[in-house]
């Protein structure tokens, strides 16, 4: 089973925090409601009871203790009854609080009849939590409300109705369903409300899109993330098993050895044939047979074996998972050499065909920039090859960064897992500088200019001293020399695209110089590009933010406040310093293509070879009123907000 799809859906389904609930009323106040689901499956399916026999309520002083791992096995469990009620009735959670309390109550009684606790439900949940309600996520209660919020064409619509219990369909569906989470957390535009947006993309695609049912064993496992028991067969089985076992030992012992002669025998064939095609010139396939690696002529790079990078990564397992990259899922891997990898499974991407795979390889192996993450290998699976019948799969190897990316350490998560220290100010501005020159080596450096599209701090890595390196290549885009590029197909991050890029297509330089200008205000700021859960009902930019204050004399409070109380920070660097990079991030965020600096004058701005001009003013994005606040509720006044932008003039 896909042990990282596993873990995230795990980690994500509870829809609510989970908490020690009051008691359900004793027996002689029950309800009469009667229970609108059929529960009789959860006696059925073999799934890990262990994980609830020891069960205990935990004080709440260890928020890993077995309580919080039986409460989400259970609600997985009864995630799959609410599933096929929706497939049924086309509502996602139940009408009344009485009618949730009796499903409640007749879980609780399933669960007692496989000896387990009896105050299981009553500890892990509250009956309001799974009542119907508009105000849980983007005030979607039923199918119908859902396809008017996000349309019946979503991603799980095509990735999530086959079988899901093999490891690459089951990756395909977890991506999926985080981006149809991102949509409707974006539509509801309340943060808060991400674990219930999850919890309906969940039994949306298990109930709905799935052809084979929430009660299927890809849904099992896969969308619910339930652990199988594994040890199901009964005693006898194993005993036929045994004997079974012992009369085709001998059969297979004899089977080997025909098989075995008939391998050194094809092999001796498969040699001579291979270097009578390399004398002929057709060297494409040449492979060194003391090896595990082979290398492909034209790339530059090592082609691992899928073997070799399941070894490598424990066959992609929970614990080796890093994160979500561009377009694919990133694992740590450790090589036979010892050397640590970082290697990146492809689920979804443009490249399509192997020769615009290899080319791409070729133009990624050919990078060589101190504040690039390197490429250090790749594999291929074609659908022809019939290797698991995993069908066409791609991995690229690049070398492991140590201590994650950007967005980690500015907006730390809450598990701490990064710490709680800030960057300091030195840190930060060779992290900004850093960046500037690894965009200056794609935009200058290499012909063509190469455009990297996707420019955020999630894709920015740091290295063992702290020094940043731009990564995820996948998006890549060659210029033609002198032109710009214009693209139907938009790929990137909201909050780091470029209007002109995001509206109309047109990618040039100046658009990676954009979303530069946005992570420059972000490390700067400490504040996110795009931030939808701030007070105002619409979204927050940090570019309209700081540009605001800066129109008001107030550079100063622009600036994150962990870098005005470092003294040491402010006396060896002067503020002035840190306002000028506020003023480079500001200017290479401009609306206006032509108002940006190219990288490279960017840079020489932030090292201070030249002036920082006068900030122009910033037209007033389409349809935008006036705001007024304080720090947080910034404002824009008339005086301030510029001439009106019409259609057409960013592109100039």
């Amino acid at each position: 089973m896909n042990q990282v799809a596993l873990l995230l859906f795990s980690l994500c389904f509870l829809p609510l925090s989970l908490t020690i609930a009051a008691p359900f009323p004793p027996p002689n106040n029950v309800s009469t409601t009667a229970c609108p689901m059929d529960l009789n499956y959860v006696l059925k399916i073999p799934w890990n009871t262990s994980l609830c026999e020891k069960f205990r309520p935990s004080n709440g002083s260890d928020n890993e203790s077995p309580k919080t791992s039986c409460c989400q096995a259970l609600l997985s469990l009864l995630g799959i009854a609410f599933a096929q009620r929706l497939k049924e009735t086309s509502l996602f959670q139940l009408p009344s609080l009485p009618v949730s309390t009796s499903c409640l109550q007749d879980f609780q009684s399933k669960l007692t009849s496989l000896s387990l606790p009896t105050n299981l439900v009553s500890s892990c949940f509250t009956p309001l939590q799974f009542v119907i309600s508009p105000n849980i996520c983007a005030e979607i209660e039923s199918t119908q409300d859902w396809v008017a919020k996000v349309g019946l064409d979503t991603p799980l619509n095509s990735v999530c109705r086959q079988d899901l219990s093999d490891t690459t369909s089951c990756d395909g569906c977890a991506l999926a369903g985080f981006q149809v989470q991102r949509e409707l957390i974006a539509i509801d535009g309340n943060t808060s409300h991400a674990k219930p947006c999850w919890y309906f993309t969940i039994l949306y695609a298990a109930g709905i899109v799935n052809e084979f049912g929430p009660e299927s064993v890809g849904a099992v496992t896969c969308i619910f993330a339930l652990t199988l028991d594994s040890q199901v067969d009964s005693g006898s089985d194993r005993r036929y098993g045994l004997v079974f076992g012992l009369t085709g030992a001998g059969v297979a012992v004899l089977v080997m050895t025909c098989l075995l002669g008939l391998y050194f025998w094809f092999d001796r064939r498969w040699r001579k044939k291979k270097v009578e095609g390399s004398n002929l010139g057709y060297g494409d396939d040449l492979e060194d047979l003391g090896s595990n690696q082979r290398v492909r002529p034209n790339t530059g790079s090592i082609w691992f074996k899928i073997q070799d990078l399941e070894k490598a990564t424990d066959h992609f397992s929970q614990k080796n998972f890093i994160g979500r990259g561009g377009f694919g899922m990133v694992y740590k891997g450790v090589l036979p050499d010892g050397t640590v990898v970082a290697v990146k499974k492809i689920v979804e991407s443009d490249l399509h065909g192997y020769a615009e795979f290899c080319n791409e390889v070729e133009i990624i192996s050919n990078l060589k920039h101190r504040n690039l993450v390197p490429l250090r290998g790749c594999c291929m699976i074609d659908g022809d090859e019939d290797y698991d019948e995993r069908g066409n799969q791609r991995y690229l190897v690049y070398d492991y960064m140590p201590n994650g990316n950007l967005d980690d350490h500015l907006f730390p998560s809450a598990d701490g897992r990064m710490g709680n220290k800030s960057l300091t100010w030195p840190q930060r501005k060779n992290i900004i500088l850093d960046v500037a020159k690894g965009l200056a080596y794609l935009h200058h450096g290499v012909k063509p200019a190469i455009y990297h599209r996707d420019i955020k701090a999630t894709n920015i890595l740091l290295d063992m001293d702290m020094r940043a390196r731009v990564a995820d290549f996948g998006l890549v885009k060659q210029s033609r020399e002198g032109q710009s590029h214009l693209t139907t197909r938009v790929a990137g991050t909201h909050g780091y695209l470029a209007p002109e890029y995001a509206l109309y297509g047109q990618l040039t330089e100046k658009s990676d110089v954009y979303s530069f200008g946005m992570v420059v205000l972000e490390v700067m700021c400490g504040r996110k590009a795009l931030d939808l859960s701030s007070g105002s009902p619409r979204a927050f930019l940090v570019t309209d933010w700081a540009w605001s204050l800066v129109k008001d004399g107030k550079v100063e409070e622009a600036l994150d406040a962990s870098l005005l109380n470092d003294s040491d920070s402010v006396n060896s660097n002067p503020k002035s310093i840190m306002e000028r990079f506020v003023l480079v991030g500001i200017l290479c965020a401009h609306v206006m293509v032509a108002l940006r600096p190219t990288i490279l004058d960017a840079l020489k701005m932030l090292e201070g070879d030249i002036e920082v001009p006068p900030i122009p003013d910033r037209p007033m994005p389409l349809a935008h009123p006036s705001f007024y606040g304080d720090r947080n509720n910034f404002s824009i006044s008339p005086a301030q907000s510029g001439p009106q932008l019409h259609r057409g003039d960013m592109l100039r």
